[in-house]
């Protein structure tokens, strides 16, 4: 017979023990509000003023910007994201918003688990 007290131990850590997976935030946290304030015909210095710096400024495509956002909650494996692409005309003025996903009315950070 092993011993009782060892296997019960045992199964007792093992009970205790969860996957514990964290939260995943990549990208630019671009509100509605921020959006709304954009207007055609601001300069790329104006926009970046309001939003921040784009997440992807392509080189070969120096008209476009791509402000991304990815957020995972690592218990529930829920995942938010957005895009938002801007695009300017050849005197650098914004030219057209296009928005792909949901942007969040105000931020409110993350929940954090202790």
């Amino acid at each position: 017979m092993r011993h009782p007290l060892f296997i019960a131990l045992l199964l007792t850590l093992l009970a205790g023990c969860t996957i514990h997976k964290i939260d995943v935030q990549q990208g630019n946290v671009i509100t509605q509000d921020k959006v709304d304030q954009l207007k055609e015909g601001m300069t790329r210095d104006q926009v970046r003023f309001l939003l921040g710096s784009p997440m992807l400024a392509d080189t070969f495509h120096k008209s476009r910007w791509d402000y991304l956002y990815y957020f995972r909650h690592g218990a529930t494996a829920e995942v938010t994201q957005y895009r938002l692409v801007l695009l300017f005309n050849p005197a650098g003025e914004l030219a057209s918003i296009d928005k792909v996903g949901e942007l969040p009315a105000e931020y409110t950070p993350p929940v954090t688990r202790p």
